[in-house]
C-alpha cells in the first residue's frame, strides 16, 4: 500500500523521528485479539441474514482530555441504552460497536484553515495535531501517535473491566441511566422500558429462571482507519491463524474521502482479516462500488463487508436504490447499515457575543429521522435487509444538533457547542433517535411519550443462555 497514492496523511517535519515512533508502536501489545475480531465478523454475517442488528455509535472524534472513567462509562451507557431500545424493537440481539478506543483522527474537507490573513493546517484530531490556532500546535507531531495508542489502551481496558464486571447485564438497564435527562418525555419512555425489563426479570425469577441467564452484552471497538502508518504499526500475523490482522480495533472503516480504487487505503484494507466498513455517499458510482467489493472481498466472506450508506435525506431516494440493485446483481454478501448523520450536515450563522456572526456546522433531528424513514421504506420495498444504524452521539448535554424533544434551536447552538469537528447528538437526542429508529425500521410500538405513563412495552426479546463475555469474547477462553 505504501506505493499507492494516499490522501489525508500528515507530513511530519522530522521523518526520522516519525519512523522511530512507528517502530516503537509496532512492538507494543495489541489492543484487541484476533478471536474477538473473528467473533465480530461472525456476528456481522448473522446481521446480514437478519438474525442480529448492528448499532455503531460514539463520538465524531475522541479527545485525549476526555479519557476519564466517568466520561468513558457515560459513553458506554448511551451505547447500551440505544442498543436495548433497538434490541427490544428488532426482536434480535444487537451488536454494540462503539466509535471509541482510538477514534482520534478525522479527515478534513479543507487541508488549511484560514483566519484573516493567517493560514494553518486544519485540526485533524488529537492523533495528528492540536486545536490551538498557532503554527506550533497545528504542526503534525508523531509523539501524539504514542499518546493516542496509550489513551486507546486505557479506554479499551476500562470497558473490558466494566463489561466483565457485569455492567452490561441486560437484567439491569437501570444501571445505565444518566443524569441530566430531567423529566423529559424521552426519559419517561426510557424509564417505562426499564420498568418492563425489570418486570420481566421478576417474572422469570418467579418461575425459577435465574437472572444470570441473561447475557452480559459484548462491546466492540471501531474507528476510521485513516492514518495508514499508524494502523500498519498495529497490524500483524497471529499464531495458528492465517492472514494479517489489525489488532488496534475490531472494526476499521474507510471514509468517503479515501475510498478510491487503487488508493493506498483500499490496498491496505484489502489485506486485512478484520471485518471492514465502507462509507458510501452520493459521489460513489454504484459500478465503482461493485468493483471495490471485488477488490476488498474477492472470496465473498460473509460478515467481511459492511456498507454504511450516508446519502442524506435529500439524496437517499435517488441514490440508495441504484446502490442496492448494483450490489445485489454482483452477488456480494454485505451488511447494509444506515448513517443518517453525515449526509445531513449544514452550516448556519449564529450570533457571537455582540460581534460578527459565526458559521457553525449542525444537523437537524428532523432530517435524520426523515432519512431513517426513507431508508427503512427503500430497503423493505427492494427486499433487502437494513441491518444496522451508525450515529455520532455523546453523553453530554451539548447543543450541536438542532431540533428534537430537547428543543435545541439555532440561537442555542453557541450555548454548549463543544465538538471541534462534527456535531453530535446529545444524550436526549440520541435516545430520541433510537426510539425513532425502533418505530421507523421495525414498526415497534414504543412506551408512551407522556411522563409517568408506562404505555405498551416494546417487543420482548430474550437474550438466551449465553456466557459472560469480555469485549466480545467469552472470558477464560
Amino acid at each position: 500500500w505504501r506505493s499507492r497514492p494516499s490522501e489525508q496523511q500528515p507530513t511530519y517535519p522530522d521523518a526520522a523521528e516519525a519512523a522511530r515512533v512507528l517502530c516503537d508502536l509496532a512492538a507494543l501489545p495489541p489492543l484487541v485479539s484476533s478471536a474477538e475480531v473473528e467473533r465480530l465478523r461472525f456476528e456481522l454475517a448473522e446481521a446480514a441474514e437478519g438474525r442480529r442488528f448492528l448499532l455503531q455509535a460514539g463520538d465524531c472524534a475522541e479527545r485525549f482530555s476526555e479519557c476519564t472513567s466517568p466520561r468513558i462509562a457515560a459513553q458506554l451507557k448511551v451505547l447500551l441504552q440505544m442498543g436495548l431500545v433497538l434490541e427490544r424493537a428488532a426482536g434480535v440481539p444487537v451488536i454494540r460497536v462503539g466509535r471509541l478506543g482510538g477514534q482520534y483522527a478525522k479527515p478534513r474537507s479543507e487541508a488549511v484553515e484560514r483566519r484573516g490573513a493567517v493560514s494553518l493546517p486544519s485540526f485533524a484530531g488529537d492523533l495528528v495535531n492540536r486545536p490551538t490556532f498557532s503554527p506550533e500546535a497545528r504542526t503534525p507531531d508523531p509523539a501524539l501517535l504514542v499518546e493516542g495508542y496509550a489513551r486507546a489502551a486505557l479506554t479499551v481496558n476500562f470497558i473490558r473491566a466494566l463489561i466483565d464486571g457485569g455492567f452490561g447485564d441486560l437484567n439491569h438497564p437501570e444501571w445505565w441511566s444518566l443524569d441530566g435527562g430531567g423529566e423529559s418525555a424521552v426519559i419517561a419512555r426510557w424509564n417505562a422500558l426499564v420498568d418492563s425489563v425489570r418486570r420481566g426479570v421478576g417474572a422469570n425469577a418467579s418461575v425459577g429462571e435465574p437472572a444470570s441467564a441473561a447475557a452480559t452484552v459484548p462491546v466492540f471497538t471501531s474507528r476510521e482507519g485513516l492514518l495508514l502508518a499508524f494502523e500498519a504499526a498495529q497490524t500483524r500475523t497471529v499464531p495458528r491463524r492465517s492472514g494479517w490482522w489489525n489488532l488496534a480495533t475490531h472494526f476499521p472503516w474507510i471514509g468517503v474521502r479515501t475510498l478510491r480504487r487503487g488508493s493506498a487505503h483500499v490496498e491496505y484494507f484489502r489485506g486485512l482479516e478484520n471485518p471492514i466498513g465502507l462509507k458510501v455517499g452520493p459521489q460513489l458510482d454504484p459500478r465503482e462500488l461493485v468493483e471495490l467489493l471485488g477488490v476488498l472481498d474477492p472470496r465473498r466472506v460473509p460478515g467481511r463487508i459492511t456498507l454504511i450508506h450516508r446519502f442524506g435525506a435529500a439524496e437517499i431516494e435517488r441514490c440508495l436504490p441504484e446502490a442496492i440493485a448494483a450490489v445485489a446483481a454482483s452477488g456480494h454478501p454485505v451488511l447494509w447499515c444506515l448513517d443518517p448523520m453525515h449526509g445531513n450536515g449544514e452550516w448556519v450563522e449564529v450570533p457571537r457575543g455582540g460581534g460578527e456572526p459565526v458559521r457553525v456546522k449542525t444537523r437537524r433531528i428532523e432530517r435524520i429521522v426523515e432519512e431513517l424513514e426513507a431508508a427503512g421504506e427503500t430497503h423493505r420495498r427492494l427486499g433487502v435487509r437494513l441491518g444496522g444504524l451508525h450515529l455520532e452521539a455523546t453523553p453530554e448535554p451539548v447543543t450541536e444538533c438542532l431540533g428534537g424533544r430537547s428543543g435545541v434551536g439555532e440561537v442555542d447552538l453557541p450555548r454548549d457547542y463543544r465538538s471541534l469537528i462534527d456535531p453530535r447528538l446529545n444524550y436526549l437526542q440520541a435516545l430520541e433517535v433510537a426510539f425513532a429508529a425502533a418505530e421507523r425500521l421495525f414498526g415497534a410500538s414504543a412506551p408512551s411519550d407522556e411522563p409517568g405513563t408506562p404505555g405498551e412495552p416494546l417487543v420482548e426479546v430474550h437474550a438466551g443462555d449465553r456466557n459472560r463475555t469480555c469485549m466480545g469474547f467469552p472470558t477464560g477462553t
